[in-house]
């Protein structure tokens, strides 16, 4: 199947109700050829895709990732949190519980208290996770309050109003794509309104999300810019052409290698995830060593460094309820099918 196939496959499937695939290769000759399907133009909010962008936000400003929490965000001071070293945050090993509802204040129609949120990030240790971590983190797991964090950190160290804005101009500027994706924010601030993918249907939001940010952590906490976990919308173009720059980046600069190194304890990186053994999301095509990263909305890219390969898959599998989830048996078959493609376009055939 070729990305419009894949698309217009898991659409009709009633996988999302809207859709794009993209996949991209680099060929003998050293450039980068792609192919997009689906709904094309239409801007995504790309979840926890956000992630990845917030780490390379970080290696490309030149931040220190071993300095301490507390050294960027001041609220963190007094808290477990501390004097853990930025990176720990960046690769889920801070020892943070996973997700506090920080939005919670706005379901009684009371306003977030933002330093008092960060504050209650930074102090949600784990119980299995005591004193000052050993050297390469506590035992992973996964963290949105660990990349609220990192995010914050990263946003007051480049004097960004927040990591969306920081984002924007450490990854998304020198790109040429930032008007392909970018916060909310951001994007009408360049003349673009969309269209955007409606999301969820949420009462206490209003009913159908769409043209804002569907995590409610972020919504609370940075509004229609972007916060370090969620926030970033993007067409697959877009995706792919970051996709493509991290691989890039990873060749050409020895420095940014602590993004995707092997980690103890699991397969989490610093902004990325590993392809598991068995059964990864990944599909069965690509590589043992490509890393990418999911999004809760339905979003996902992979990255294979050996075959040279990205792919990437946008949905909106959260309309109009979270509780659809065959997008879990989707993305796999879907994957597999781009990568194929991608090696296609990587020997010039069939383009």
């Amino acid at each position: 199947m070729n990305a419009e196939e894949v698309a217009q496959r898991l659409i009709q499937e009633g996988t999302a109700p809207t859709c794009a695939a993209g996949c991209a290769a680099r060929t003998r000759a050293g450039a980068w050829r792609s192919e997009v399907g689906g709904s094309i133009d239409v801007l995504f909010d790309l979840a926890s895709v956000t992630k990845p962008m917030t780490a390379m936000a970080v290696a490309r400003a030149g931040v220190d990732r071993r300095r301490p929490l507390g050294f960027f965000v001041a609220e963190a001071c007094g808290t477990p949190s501390e004097h853990v070293p930025l990176e720990l945050f960046l690769a889920h090993r801070a020892g943070l519980e996973a997700h506090r509802p920080l939005y919670a204040p706005l379901l009684d129609g009371e306003p977030v208290d933002v330093a008092r949120a960060l504050r209650d990030a930074a102090g949600a240790r784990r119980p299995d996770a005591h004193g000052d971590p050993p050297p390469g983190g506590f035992p992973p797991l996964y963290s949105d309050l660990g990349y609220v964090l990192a995010g914050e950190a990263l946003a007051r160290a480049v004097a960004a109003r927040d990591a969306g804005e920081a984002i924007a101009r450490l990854v998304l500027e020198p790109l040429r794509i930032a008007g392909r994706a970018g916060t909310v924010r951001d994007l009408e601030a360049r003349g673009v309104a969309g269209p955007f993918a409606p999301t969820e249907t949420v009462a206490w939001r209003g009913g159908p999300v769409s043209g804002a940010v569907h995590d409610e952590n972020a919504w609370a906490l940075t509004g229609r810019g972007g916060s370090g976990h969620a926030g970033i919308f993007g067409a697959i173009d877009a995706v792919l052409a970051f996709g493509c720059a991290v691989l890039d980046g990873l060749r050409e600069v020895e420095e940014l290698a602590w993004l995707v190194r092997d980690r103890a304890g699991g397969s989490l990186r610093a902004g990325f995830d590993g392809k598991s053994p068995q059964g990864s999301s990944a599909g069965a095509r690509v590589g043992p060593r490509s890393f990418g990263h999911l999004g809760f909305t339905g979003t996902s890219l992979w990255i294979d460094p050996d075959a040279e390969v990205v792919v990437a898959l946008l949905t909106n599998r959260v309309c109009p309820t979270r509780d659809h989830v065959a997008i879990r048996a989707a993305r796999p078959v879907a994957h597999d099918a781009l990568f194929e493609r991608g090696l296609e376009l990587g020997e010039g055939r069939a383009c």
